[in-house]
């Protein structure tokens, strides 16, 4: 895909391409890349996010408000977003980076991911990025349940098995990869009844854990 194809998919048309190039460049590659512009999207999205359910949900006390868009912009969420824009096809990646999977790392996709944004915000202005946001973020605001959104997945996974008086998931470690800056841990998720085994990866044990968690949820609610 490409980078102008891509600028489409997200809703914005950048005056400066050059600022999308960096956006979607890792350090790996050279510099400039997207270290700093992740930092400013990080910052852009927590604010757009929370804007967006402060709308939605004009009821909800500030915990609950704080738990949502903590789900909303964790790794994980952006991770999934990343793969859906198929933003790993339009990274630049060093050539060890790119060898050793770079370009489907869930840190890697969810920091260019948030690199977008503030390219995006530099481009143009806050209304812009926030639009761009809003969009991308539509099904995720459309799906949540007050409640059970404030819950992470092997809090609901833990709920729906003793719910239905079974035993609950054992969790372990399977592998560990990468350098020591950015490792890679994958966990599997065993349950006894009914016999289920999904398997789960991030940059640390708990995301992992959680990413494993979810595929559970998912498969059992299905």
């Amino acid at each position: 895909m490409a980078a102008a194809s891509f600028a489409r998919q997200i809703g914005h048309e950048f005056a400066r391409p050059e600022l999308l190039r960096t956006a979607l460049t890792h350090r790996s590659y050279g510099s400039p890349n997207n270290e700093r512009l992740e930092f400013l999207g990080d910052g852009i999205l927590d604010c757009v996010v929370a804007d967006l359910l402060y709308r939605q949900f004009p009821d909800l006390p500030e915990g609950d408000l704080s738990r949502m868009r903590a789900n909303l912009v964790r790794q994980e969420t952006l991770h999934q977003l990343a793969q859906t824009l198929n933003v790993g096809e339009q990274l630049h990646l060093g050539e060890g980076e790119m060898k050793s999977g770079g370009a489907t790392r869930p840190s890697i996709l969810a920091d260019a991911l948030e690199a977008v944004f503030a390219a995006v915000y530099l481009d143009a202005d806050f209304a812009a990025v926030h639009c761009v946001i809003s969009r991308l973020y539509a099904p995720l605001l459309a799906d949540i349940k007050p409640g059970q959104f404030q819950k992470d997945a092997k809090t609901r996974l833990q709920e729906f098995l003793q719910g239905q008086k079974k035993r609950l998931p054992q969790y372990a470690l399977l592998e560990t990869s990468g350098a020591a800056h950015e490792q890679s841990f994958t966990v599997a998720c065993s349950i006894e009844q009914p016999p289920l085994r999904t398997t789960g990866s991030g940059n640390s044990r708990r995301v992992a854990e959680q990413n494993a968690a979810q595929a559970a949820l998912a498969l059992l609610e299905a």
